[in-house]
């Protein structure tokens, strides 16, 4: 068998280390980009660039922007007493998406999984408890009470773990710990849930 030219041999490699790509939709991919015209691989390579380069974390928030403040941290006309706990920057696309919540956002980056190794210290909950105690900042404002925590962790194992050990950190700081109602199908993620499903879920959301 003739061995691939190093640079496709090479590309492959790369791309079957992203999730759910095997080596065979890898190999389709970079068969696409070596048939294809020449602008469209080197926009990816631009692209791929700029993804380390022009973003970063948000110092409230965390998550993922192209300035610190992001954008829902700085905006004036959001609830800043309200904060919508998830697990991955992918959560407060699925939500925004509803445009029904009108709050703020804390991306935990990840749920505590013991499988994993994960425990609630390799999570962003010290800056969330951080946030309660001090007031959440505002944009050319002084820090409000937080009033609300929701708890939007994947309705799974490890999501339930995560939303309950965060609910027994805020109560005794008086901060109401609610949950997102039942809707969302068990076992799934949130950034693929649908807008319907997400925006019932966020409208019946219960206390923990």
């Amino acid at each position: 068998m003739q061995p691939l030219a190093e640079p496709i041999s090479r590309l492959i490699e790369a791309f079957s280390k992203l999730p759910g790509i095997g080596p065979k939709t890898a190999g389709r991919l970079t068969y696409f980009l070596l048939r294809s015209d020449e602008s469209i691989a080197l926009e990816l390579a631009r692209a791929l660039q700029d993804l380390k380069r022009g973003t970063l974390f948000c110092s409230i928030c965390y998550n993922i922007a192209d300035r610190d403040p992001c954008p829902i941290c700085a905006n004036g006309q959001r609830d800043h007493s309200l904060i919508c706990v998830v697990e991955e920057p992918l959560d407060v696309q699925a939500i925004e998406r509803t445009r029904l919540f009108h709050g703020v956002y804390h991306v935990l980056h990840g749920a505590i999984s013991p499988m994993e190794g994960k425990g609630p210290d390799d999570l962003k909950i010290a800056p969330l408890l951080q946030r309660i105690r001090n007031g959440n900042p505002t944009p050319d404002a002084a820090p409000v009470a937080v009033k609300e925590i929701l708890l939007a962790t994947n309705p799974n194992l490890e999501g339930d773990a995560t939303a309950m050990y965060i609910a027994r950190l805020v109560k005794p700081l008086g901060v109401r710990a609610t949950r997102l109602a039942h809707g969302l199908p068990v076992g799934g993620d949130l950034e693929y849930a649908d807008d319907i499903t997400l925006g019932r879920a966020l409208a019946g959301r219960s206390e923990l």
